[in-house]
C-alpha cells in the first residue's frame, strides 16, 4: 500500500529520527524480539524490541512530511515525553495521572470484537492483535485539541485491513469504537467527577471512508515496543489529521453501522467538540486559538516551542474526503 506523500518520497527514516535511536533500531531489528507493556518505563536501550518475525519485517514509512519545513519540526518527540504526557481520563485528568495510575492495568487476556453490519463479524484476542495483520512503523504527527503536539513513531496495522476482513455490508456508513469499561482498573470511570465528566465507556466514530483511508492506523506499539497502558494498550486508533481525542484508546469493540455514532466529547460539549474534529487552524476552540501549537520536543514542556498549525495537521491527501463540506459547520 502506497502511503507516502510525494513531497517526501525520497525521505529516509534517519533523516527524521535522532541518529542514536536510528542506529539502535537497526540493531534491534536483527533480534526481532517481544516486550510486554509493563517494561516500557525501564531502560529503552536494554528493553526495546520489535514485534514480528523474519518472515514479516516491519515496513518503515517516512510519513512526517511538512508543507513548510521551516514551520513544522520533523524531530521525533522523545519516548519519555510520549509516555509521561498523556490525556487518558480513565486514569485521571492530569497529564501525569495516566502514567502514575495505569501501570497495573491488565492487557492480557483481551478481546476486541468487530461486529455490526458485516458479513464476517469476528473477534481478536491479545495475540491476534500482533499476528493477524502485517505490522508497520509509521511516523505521524499528533495534534491535541489543547494546542500541543508531538511526533510519534507508532507501530500498528491499517484499520482498512481489519474492516476488509469483516466484509462490511453496503449499508454500513460509519464505524463506531468503544473503550474498555472496567472501573476497578480505571479509576476515572468510577465517577464522572474523577473522569472529567465523561459518560463512560468512552466512544468514538468515523465515517467509513475515513476509517478505510490508508493513513488510518490501529496502533499496538510505539518506539519499537508494545503500547504502554497510559498510551492506550493494547490497541488504539490513530487518525493523524484529526485532533487527538478522536484516537480512542484501549479499544474492545468496533461496530459497523448505518447511523452516525455518538462520540464522548461531542456528547459532553457539542459546541466545543464536533464529530469530525479535523485539525483546522482557521476554526478556533471556543476558549483558545487553534492557529498555532506547542510542539513537545526535547525541551521543557513549558518551553515556547511554537509552530503554525497546518490544515488537516499537514496531511493534505485527506482533503478530498471533505469536498463540498462546510468545515466550519462540520467541525
Amino acid at each position: 500500500m502506497l502511503i507516502k506523500d510525494p513531497k517526501t518520497s525520497a525521505a529516509k527514516e534517519n533523516q527524521i529520527t535522532d541518529e542514536s535511536v536510528y542506529h539502535r533500531r537497526r540493531d534491534i531489528i536483527k533480534s526481532m524480539g517481544f516486550v510486554g507493556a509493563s517494561s516500557l518505563l525501564s531502560s529503552t536501550s536494554a528493553q526495546a524490541s520489535f514485534f514480528g518475525n523474519d518472515d514479516k519485517p516491519f515496513k518503515t514509512q517516512a510519513l512526517d512530511y511538512a508543507p513548510d519545513a521551516k514551520q513544522v519540526s520533523t524531530k521525533l518527540t522523545p519516548e519519555e515525553k510520549i509516555i509521561t504526557h498523556n490525556n487518558f481520563y480513565e486514569f485521571g485528568t492530569g497529564k501525569s495521572d495516566p502514567v502514575e495510575n495505569a501501570q497495573q492495568f491488565k492487557v492480557n487476556p483481551w478481546r476486541l470484537s468487530v461486529e455490526g453490519l458485516a458479513e464476517n463479524p469476528f473477534s481478536l484476542d491479545y495475540d491476534d492483535l500482533f499476528k493477524q495483520f502485517p505490522l508497520e512503523e509509521r511516523i505521524y504527527r499528533l495534534r491535541c485539541v489543547e494546542a500541543w503536539s508531538m511526533v510519534v513513531p507508532w507501530i500498528g496495522f491499517s484499520l482498512a485491513a481489519l474492516i476488509k476482513k469483516a466484509k462490511p455490508l453496503s449499508s454500513a456508513k460509519y464505524v463506531a469504537f468503544e473503550t474498555l469499561y472496567d472501573p476497578k482498573q480505571m479509576p476515572g470511570q468510577k465517577n464522572r467527577f474523577a473522569g472529567g465528566g465523561i459518560d463512560y465507556p468512552y466512544v468514538e466514530g468515523l465515517r467509513i471512508d475515513e476509517a478505510v483511508h490508508p493513513l488510518t492506523l490501529l496502533s499496538v506499539g510505539l518506539y519499537g515496543k508494545t503500547l504502554p497502558p497510559q498510551n492506550g494498550a493494547p490497541i488504539r486508533l490513530v487518525v493523524p489529521w484529526k485532533y487527538g481525542f478522536k484516537s480512542i484508546k484501549s479499544i474492545t469493540r468496533i461496530r459497523l453501522t448505518d447511523k452516525r455514532p455518538p462520540t464522548s466529547w461531542n456528547r459532553l460539549a457539542p459546541n466545543e467538540y464536533g464529530f469530525y474534529a479535523n485539525v483546522n487552524p482557521s476554526v478556533d476552540h471556543p476558549r483558545w486559538s487553534q492557529a498555532s501549537e506547542r510542539r513537545i520536543s526535547g525541551a521543557s514542556l513549558f518551553s515556547r516551542n511554537r509552530i503554525d498549525t497546518q490544515m488537516f495537521n499537514g496531511y493534505e491527501e485527506v482533503a478530498p474526503l471533505y469536498d463540498g463540506m462546510n468545515l466550519r459547520k462540520n467541525f
